[in-house]
């Protein structure tokens, strides 16, 4: 069998349960591992001190994420804010220019399904560069609710699904784990 020339995926980490960023920090840091260039844009997580912000620190420069929203988003009024709407802009205009530049090989659009769940990004505007981007780059989309559109877009797609959580029990998030 032949084997054929490498192809940029399109992967898409959706459902309710978690583990969608982390699985996509799992590539790339897989990716990273084989020499590749990482860029994840976080579209809703705000400037908080993540741990993944911090250990991306260390492997820069084949890994950068940046942090563009406003923080964790829980009415409709933030949702729609002008705010955010603003800084969700910005985020796609980083992304999008930073995706069709070529200068990476791996790209996540962390939180992206959410953004467009809410409204704030058009699903068109999004499967229209999912179509436009270089054949060689592998694109990650994450975040619940992942539109139709983008999932007939995906080369893999992966949902996570709840079973148990410890926030039921009263826990708050854990350094290291969840952040």
């Amino acid at each position: 069998m032949k084997r054929k020339e490498r192809k940029g995926l399109i992967i898409v980490h959706t459902g309710d349960g978690k583990g969608k960023t982390t699985a996509a920090l799992g590539i790339a840091l897989r990716a990273v591992g084989h020499d590749l260039r990482v860029l994840i844009v976080q579209f809703i997580k705000g400037a908080w001190h993540s741990g993944e912000v911090r250990a991306a620190k260390r492997l820069s420069p084949n890994l950068q994420i940046v942090p563009m929203g406003q923080g964790f988003l829980r009415s409709e009024e933030e949702k729609h804010a002008a705010r955010n709407r603003q800084l969700i802009r910005q985020a796609w205009e980083f992304a999008r220019s930073h995706i069709l530049a070529g200068s990476y090989d791996v790209i996540v659009l962390d939180e992206v399904n959410y953004v467009i769940s809410y409204g704030l990004l058009s699903v068109e505007e999004v499967v229209h560069l999912i179509r436009e981007k270089p054949a060689g780059l592998h694109l990650i989309l994450t975040g619940r609710n992942a539109h139709p559109a983008v999932i007939d877009e995906a080369d893999l797609v992966t949902e996570m699904r709840e079973i148990k959580h410890p926030f039921k029990n009263g826990l708050m998030g854990q350094r290291g784990i969840e952040f």
